[in-house]
This record gives C-alpha cells, sequence and structure tokens, in this order.
C-alpha cells in the first residue's frame, strides 16, 4: 500500500477529486489501476489561499512500478499501524470493579472492563444525558442550578457541554480505537479524519446514550444519582466504597476502584484528604471567555476566501509570553458557538464554552487564560488550588448580581479600566444573561494585568481578537484540576487498589485523552485480576 501526503485540493470538491488527484500523483495509465483510496487526514490550510491538505492510502495494480515511476518525494510505502489490542475477556473478579465518573474515563475504563468480561459497577454522581439536558437548559432559562445535574457534573462529563474536540498533542496507539468507538456510536465520521476533530455537543449527546446502552448491554450495572461519599481503607488497600443515592445510602466491598471524578469533583477531594490519600496542588489555568463575531474572525483568518462554501468555520490557537514570567493562551475555542454557565456549586459563577457539530452560532468564544501555580494560590495543602478556584467564582457571583448572572466588559473598556455600560456588536451570547461591569473589580490583579498585556499582542496575532467590542465574560475557572493524586506504574495510588484517572486526578486535558487514561487503568486492573487469579 502506498501514502500520499500533501494532496491539496479546492475547498468543496468531492471524493472523485481527491481519487482524480491521486492518480495523477501517481502517474497510474488506468482508472483501474487505482484499486482502493482511503482518506486518513485533511486539514485546512489558509497560508496561501485557502485549501484542504490531505494524506491518502492507495492500493494500486503494480506498486512497486509505481512507485519508480512517480518518483514523488510526497508518496512512500505504508504499512496501516497496529491497531490498539484491548485486554481479552477473562474470568470475572470475585469482588465487580468500581468505577467512579460517567465522564470519558469513567465511560472508557467501564467499556474496556466490560468487554474483557468483568461487569463493572458505574457510579455517576449526575443523571442521564437526556434528563441532564433539560436541567442545563432550565438552569441557562431561569438561573435556578441543580448542583447534581449541571454542566460539570452527569453523563459524559464536562465535555458533554463543550465542542466535542478530540484533538490532543499526544501520539497514543488508544487515540484512534476511541475514535471509532465514538463514530460507531453516532459522532459524525468526520472525526476519523479530521486533523482538529470535532464531535459537537448535539452529536456528542448522541454518542453518549448509544455508548450507555452498548455499557448496560455488556454486563455493567451503571448507576446515575450515586455520589461516592467515602472509601473503607484497610492495611492500606480499599476495601469497601459508601454511595448515596436515591434509595439512601449503600456501602459495596470493592477491591479495585477506578477513581475517575472530573475536576470539579471538590467533595470528592475533600473526602480523599480526610482519608488520608496521597494528593498534591497543580497548575492550572484561569481567566475569561472572549467573544468575537464569527464572520469577523473567518475575514481575517480566511481573507478573500471567506464565505466559500464547505468551508468550515474558522478558529484559532494563540499564546505569548510576557515579560513578567506570566503566560496567556487560548484554550477550548469553541468557533461558531455559545459562552454557557458552568456552574456546579451555588453562589459560585463558572463560564465555559460550547458549540454543536455545525457551528454555525453568531459568536467565535474561547477562554483566554493566565497560567497559575500553587505560589499564586495563597494557601498551603492539597487543596489550596480548589479555594483559589472558590474565591474567584464567588467574586464573578457578586458582580454578576448573586442570581448566575456573570460579570461582562467590552475590551476596550476592559483596557481603559473603566466598566461597560452594554455591548457593541458582539452580542454576549451567555445566558442566563450578564452584568456590565469592569472585570478588574473580581480578577486578581496578576490575571487582570496579564489579560491586558496579552490582549493587543494577541491582537496582532489574529487582527480582531482584541476588537475593541469584543466581550469578556468571567470566570473561567475549570481549564483542570487544580489537583493530583499520585499513582505508580502500575496505576495505582499508594493506597492500594485505587486508581486514580483522568482530567480530575491529574492525568489528562481533554476528552481524548481522559478517555485515553480510562483505558489504561482499566487495562492495569485488568492485569491486577488476573494476577489474583
Amino acid at each position: 500500500m502506498l501514502k500520499i501526503e500533501g494532496i491539496k485540493l479546492p475547498v468543496g470538491c468531492g471524493e472523485d477529486a481527491l481519487s482524480e488527484r491521486v492518480r495523477k500523483l501517481l502517474r497510474l495509465r488506468n482508472a483501474g489501476d487505482l484499486l482502493s483510496l482511503t482518506l486518513l487526514r485533511r486539514s485546512i490550510d489558509a497560508r496561501e489561499g485557502v485549501q484542504w491538505v490531505c494524506a491518502a492510502a492507495a492500493e494500486v495494480k503494480g506498486e512497486a512500478a509505481v512507485l519508480r515511476r512517480c518518483r514523488d518525494k510526497r508518496v512512500s510505502r505504508w504499512t496501516p499501524p497496529e491497531p490498539y489490542a484491548p485486554p481479552a475477556p477473562m474470568p470475572p473478579a470475585a469482588l465487580r470493579p468500581i468505577v467512579v465518573g460517567a465522564g470519558p474515563a469513567g465511560l472508557f475504563a467501564a467499556l474496556i472492563l466490560a468487554r474483557a468480561g468483568q461487569r463493572p459497577i458505574l457510579l455517576e454522581r449526575g443523571r442521564p444525558v437526556e434528563q441532564r439536558q433539560r436541567d442545563v437548559e432550565a438552569f441557562f432559562r431561569t438561573g435556578r442550578l441543580d448542583p447534581r445535574s449541571n454542566v460539570q457534573f452527569g453523563e459524559g462529563g464536562a465535555g458533554a457541554f463543550s465542542d466535542g474536540k478530540l484533538n490532543t498533542g499526544t501520539k497514543d496507539v488508544r487515540h484512534r480505537f476511541i475514535l471509532e468507538e465514538l463514530a460507531a456510536c453516532g459522532a459524525p465520521r468526520d472525526i476519523l479524519v479530521d486533523a482538529k476533530p470535532h464531535v459537537g455537543t448535539d452529536y456528542l449527546h448522541i454518542a453518549l446514550r448509544n455508548l450507555r446502552r452498548q455499557l448496560i448491554a455488556l454486563g455493567t450495572d451503571v448507576r446515575f444519582q450515586h455520589r461516592l461519599t467515602d472509601i473503607r481503607i484497610e492495611d492500606g488497600a480499599v476495601a469497601a466504597v459508601t454511595v448515596e443515592g436515591p434509595q439512601g445510602t449503600e456501602i459495596l466491598a470493592c477491591r479495585h476502584l477506578i477513581l475517575a471524578p472530573g475536576h470539579s469533583a471538590r467533595d470528592t477531594f475533600e473526602m480523599l484528604l480526610a482519608r488520608a490519600v496521597p494528593m498534591e496542588p497543580k497548575a492550572f489555568a484561569v481567566g475569561v471567555r472572549i467573544e468575537q463575531r464569527q464572520r469577523d474572525i473567518d475575514a481575517a483568518q480566511y481573507k478573500e476566501y471567506a464565505g466559500t462554501p464547505g468551508l468550515p468555520a474558522s478558529t484559532y490557537k494563540l499564546s505569548c509570553h510576557l515579560p513578567g514570567g506570566r503566560a496567556a493562551f487560548s484554550f477550548c475555542v469553541c468557533p461558531g458557538g455559545e459562552v454557557v454557565a458552568a456552574a456546579s456549586e451555588e453562589g459560585r459563577v463558572v463560564t465555559n464554552g460550547m458549540s454543536e457539530f455545525a457551528r454555525d452560532r453568531e459568536n467565535i468564544n474561547g477562554a483566554l487564560l493566565v497560567s497559575v501555580t500553587p505560589e499564586d494560590f495563597g494557601g498551603d495543602g492539597p487543596l489550596a488550588g480548589v479555594a483559589f478556584q472558590r474565591r474567584l467564582e464567588e467574586a464573578a457571583y457578586d458582580a454578576g448580581g448573586r442570581d448566575y448572572h456573570a460579570p461582562a466588559q467590552r475590551v476596550e473598556d476592559f483596557l481603559a479600566g473603566r466598566a461597560s455600560q452594554g455591548p457593541g456588536s458582539v452580542a454576549p451570547s451567555y445566558r442566563p444573561g450578564v452584568r456590565w461591569c469592569d472585570l478588574h473589580d473580581c480578577l486578581p490583579p496578576f490575571v487582570s494585568e496579564t489579560i491586558a498585556q496579552a490582549l493587543p499582542i494577541l491582537g496582532k496575532k489574529l487582527p480582531g481578537y482584541d476588537a475593541p467590542d469584543a466581550v469578556m465574560t468571567a470566570v473561567e475557572s475549570r481549564s483542570s484540576s487544580p489537583v493530583r493524586i499520585p499513582r505508580g506504574e502500575n496505576g495505582q495510588s499508594p493506597i492500594r487498589g485505587l486508581y486514580p484517572c483522568g482530567e480530575g486526578a491529574g492525568y489528562a486535558g481533554g476528552i481524548l485523552s481522559a478517555a485515553a487514561d480510562g483505558c489504561r487503568m482499566a487495562e492495569q486492573v485488568c492485569l491486577a485480576i488476573a494476577r489474583e487469579g
């Protein structure tokens, strides 16, 4: 098989154009010489014009002769990579393994265990995605928060109300497996070829429902509205867990506990601290959500090609390092999306971003974040970062009017140090709504100063990013977990049988990496069960 890279195609073309281009590059004499063609990867290149750049795998007649004849550095022999091999089915353990958290880490941990014949118990404090959608929409509409079912808690975790981005900076054989599983569950098949794949909130919810059905069919005991409240540790090992559910409190014997709580399970972190489970504070980032009109960013990115049929909504990735040593950067950019109310605790305002697969709403939004370290937290102990987050969220709640409206400010007013009085051409998308103010009043000085320094620099990199009436909404405080739960090479905490997992435990930074870590911890549990006999 041959691999052809750097195939340039016009936006809006179909599969026939790819085939024609490949035949030309390979100098195939007859159309029938191209036996099969598989698109491997595609991305948009807007540096000179706007076009797709693709990689493809081709099966051809007379491969050796074709390779000699074409003499193109873009063409090479190719062997498909070995697929991920999950643990094989094995006799079930005496005690069913327990997975806590139905975010991407917990779901894929449960899937691997279930396919290995282990019939895991999956505990999730929130509700199924169908009910969760209704709860979240009610919060957006009325400002009445349900602390157990919101943007952070429930089936799918925080990623279920996001853009559903699946790109990652690491390579892992598990990534392709995860993408294929999501596509099989109803996610757009574009995720299998796009260089920056995204599912979109709407398709994520479809995939979650289908993945749940698969888990149940494989013998998984999926329990929603079941919150882990305690872990019993005996002789340095997990012995049981205490769970609160609709029918009351239950104690479940347990020897293998995959803990994938998500980055917002603060009560879980507090319980672990009380049980002397080793934890440590971790650096993360805080800041604001910034919104511009999508068409303005498209014009800056695509120039005269903006609006070309078939051209996806543009996105961006920006960063800068400032003289004082601070860094500011974009994160979780949601083209054609909206800023969402992501609070999970009463009396605290949190923002995040979300977009559907079509990315067709008026605004683009992204987090504008400043790196923070344990030295910035203003306290000691493993949960100092949690306390830092809470102070920011409480300040945003106060500035927003104490009814879950979020404080907001136009960029020109933020840079001038004056409160905004209302929007310009950019209408804020956050619901329940915003209160116009001066964000300097609710952000730590080092955060607001860093953002003020960064905005003009980032605006030079992407014209329009720092537009005078671009809207900033506070506070973005849940970029990643403020805590890491240490684990060894066997995946276990110093507490034997406890497998910290995913973003909440400090080992992932997005849907794909979290799901991969869930697979990794399930593999370790299977190895442990096999050793036990």
